[in-house]
């Protein structure tokens, strides 16, 4: 049984572009688990808080419960759920899973191979990262699920490769300088902390052109790529109100971002496209925009 191609065939809902990883969130989650302990079962109402985080966090803007995945991820062939009466699942709904005493684990043939196979879990985690997230997240999603990978572990093949030129491009379109804050910093020739974030995510279809891409500074992509950070229809940028801090640096790197206009790229090469700045908006950026600082 080929375990990768299930983890890569997930069933999920999808409708233009938007995005629904609260099956790899589950199994991230009990990838960590067993990690730990490989007996370790989770029921429903123990974890409920952990996944919900984990969706508020990592999931698309508009609400979603864990309890979605909880159930559904049992068609996969992957997962199992039993209830105190040793039945199957008891449904999707919230107050069946916490009553009747729901609990999951990975399914029993999976847990075998992981066994078996001690390189299988980092490969499926690797798998499920790269499919559903930027990788500007995957560390911070390891910790978050208390997944140890080696570095060295690599991605599984994939029929769709980036394109190395991408970093490049953007960064010299963008004159190697921050998109939202125009920090610039070099080592001799060498940039430094400045990279090529992909306004639509690659995982998402987001092609790897100009047109989908900025250079932006270490700080400021993981925040748009953690929907803190957004672009207006103006080219103005957003700053979600969830975000809070206290200290001069959290106001004056973040916080003052809000209604700044993007510095854009050379003349010469093409803005982000309107239609990708609209997939963030929707799919990524979370919550209000604060109000343009004076």
């Amino acid at each position: 049984m080929d375990w990768l191609e299930r983890i890569a065939k997930l069933r999920q809902w999808t409708r233009s572009g938007a995005r629904a990883p609260h099956k790899p969130l589950l199994l991230l989650y009990a990838l960590g688990r067993f990690q730990d302990d490989a007996d370790c079962s989770l029921r429903y109402t123990a974890v409920e808080q952990d996944l919900q985080r984990l969706l508020t966090e990592y999931g698309p803007p508009n609400k979603t419960t864990p309890a979605y995945p909880f159930h559904h991820l049992v068609s996969d062939g992957v997962w199992e759920v039993r209830t105190d009466r040793g039945s199957a699942s008891p449904g999707s709904g919230i107050r069946d899973l916490r009553e009747t005493g729901a609990t999951g684990q990975l399914a029993p043939d999976l847990r075998a191979a992981l066994r078996r196979e001690p390189d299988l879990l980092g490969r499926m985690a690797r798998l499920l990262l790269d499919l559903h997230f930027p990788p500007s997240l995957h560390r911070e999603l390891c910790e978050a699920v208390s997944l140890e990978l080696a570095e060295a572990e690599q991605l599984s093949a994939r029929s769709r490769q980036r394109d190395r030129r991408m970093r490049e491009l953007v960064l010299t379109a963008y004159e190697y300088r921050c998109a939202f804050c125009g920090y610039d910093g070099r080592i001799a020739a060498m940039p430094v902390g400045l990279e090529a974030a992909h306004v639509r995510w690659w995982a998402f279809d987001g092609p790897d052109d100009i047109e989908n891409g900025l250079c932006l500074c270490s700080l400021h992509h993981v925040l748009f790529d953690k929907g803190v950070l957004g672009l207006g229809d103006d080219q103005r940028i957003l700053v979600s109100q969830r975000f809070v801090g206290h200290s001069p640096a959290a106001r004056d790197h973040v916080i003052a971002l809000a209604g700044r206009p993007l510095i854009g790229p050379q003349p010469c090469a093409r803005p982000v496209a309107a239609v990708h700045c609209d997939w963030h908006a929707r799919q990524v950026f979370h919550g209000e925009p604060r109000p343009a600082t004076a």
